[in-house]
């Protein structure tokens, strides 16, 4: 931890939209580790901005570790005007592009308590983007999945007519996003290929998704006649495309070899989801935790075909040394390679293969999975990645000071 950290008592306003004691969905996790190593530098206030889900048991999590301090509603935006709709197309500093925004008694109590903070961090530019406000003193904000990439790659797979959307949101995107050093002290992303990919004159700090290191590593019984694992949340388009995908054209060339073979679904809506249904498919549910299930699996897929960031399920499966057979999209920004850590294919009849190999090779399963878990070893567990949460929360006082010396 940084010295000058430490002889500070840091007032941190964490400002997200996912409750940091939500079931652990990818964005639930990592907005619960971000505030924990923040927490670990000063006192974390919690901000909920129009919170996805406020279930009793996310809310006693979250408050029986930080302090919740406001929680501001947002409200549909969406100006149809002429005039209006071409601005949001031109003129990148248009407020709301996202359609939501924070109520004005929220925008106001914002304004109010913004001085009594050191440090203000956005998970999520979504979040920031509720707010009118343009510029934010003092702050971080957690990129997490980067707004232009995904339209740029769903563009690639998109239905034609939508195709031209795409590609439209993409320059809007891109223009806004070169205006992000304006709007913030310091800039996070999940992944050096991000980074790069926005090439900002502003600090720019990777902060990668990981996972809980195990206390010891996973005990490995898979199931004979192989099991194929998917998990994650089936109302998140990127996924349920994927396995969509998946089911309809890799999962008849897998039978057809492998008749033995079950394919099990894991996460919220996985049950009764349109179009995932067939022989041998389980959907098991939300499962609170999967560790038990995934050991059983002779690979876990990751066939997403768009989205942005970076896939925390790829560190889940190398956690608990379960073989990975994914989409180039799928394993996007974690510096992996094709057979070493896991196998990479983009075409069904690739894809297929893949899974058949490791049911029917459990030793080139064993081996990926073992490289798999040096790698997420020495990257991707919370405590290797603390340390560069905390570098972005110095690089803003640190900017702050010389911006503003008196404000220090």
């Amino acid at each position: 931890m940084a010295r000058s950290l430490e002889k500070r008592n840091l007032r941190i306003l964490y400002v997200s939209s996912h409750w940091p004691g939500g079931q652990a969905s990818g964005s639930h996790l990592r907005t619960l580790h971000v505030a924990r190593a923040l927490a670990e530098i000063g006192e974390v206030c919690v901000m909920m901005v129009g919170a996805e889900e406020n279930d009793a048991d996310s809310i006693q999590r979250t408050k029986a570790e930080f302090k919740v301090g406001l929680h501001v509603d947002v409200i549909p935006f969406a100006d149809s005007r002429f005039g209006q709709r071409i601005r949001r197309l031109v003129d990148p500093r248009c407020p709301f592009p996202h359609g939501m925004a924070v109520e004005s008694r929220g925008e106001e109590r914002m304004r109010k308590v913004l001085p009594d903070f050191d440090v203000v961090w956005f998970f999520k530019l979504r979040t920031a983007n509720m707010f009118q406000a343009w510029r934010w003193p003092r702050s971080v904000v957690d990129v997490d999945d980067v707004p232009s990439t995904y339209e740029r790659v769903y563009g690639h797979s998109a239905p034609l007519r939508q195709r031209f959307r795409a590609f439209q949101q993409t320059l809007v995107w891109r223009r806004r996003e070169k205006l992000l050093g304006e709007r913030f002290s310091v800039v996070g992303v999940c992944s050096e290929s991000d980074r790069e990919y926005l090439a900002l004159n502003t600090p720019v700090h990777v902060i990668p998704n990981g996972f809980d290191c195990p206390t010891q590593e996973a005990d490995r019984r898979p199931t004979p006649g192989g099991r194929i694992g998917f998990i994650g949340l089936f109302d998140h388009v990127p996924n349920l495309d994927g396995i969509q995908w998946f089911v309809r054209e890799c999962w008849p060339r897998i039978k057809r070899q492998a008749p033995d073979a079950r394919l099990r679904l894991v996460g919220k809506l996985s049950a009764g989801t349109l179009g995932l249904t067939g022989p041998e498919i389980d959907p098991l549910g939300w499962v609170a935790d999967p560790g038990a299930e995934i050991a059983t699996w002779s690979a876990m897929v990751v066939p997403l075909r768009f989205g942005a960031g970076t896939r925390l399920k790829i560190a889940e499966a190398f956690s608990r040394k379960c073989p990975v057979v994914s989409t180039r999209i799928g394993a996007y920004g974690y510096q992996v390679q094709d057979r070493q850590e896991l196998l990479l294919a983009d075409h069904p009849d690739e894809f297929a293969t893949a899974c058949l190999a490791l049911i029917q090779e459990p030793s080139r399963g064993a081996d990926l999975a073992s490289r798999a878990w040096q790698h997420f070893v020495q990257r991707l567990t919370w405590k290797s990645i603390t340390p560069r949460i905390h570098a972005a929360a110095e690089d803003c006082l640190r900017r702050s000071r010389q911006q503003c010396p008196d404000c220090a």
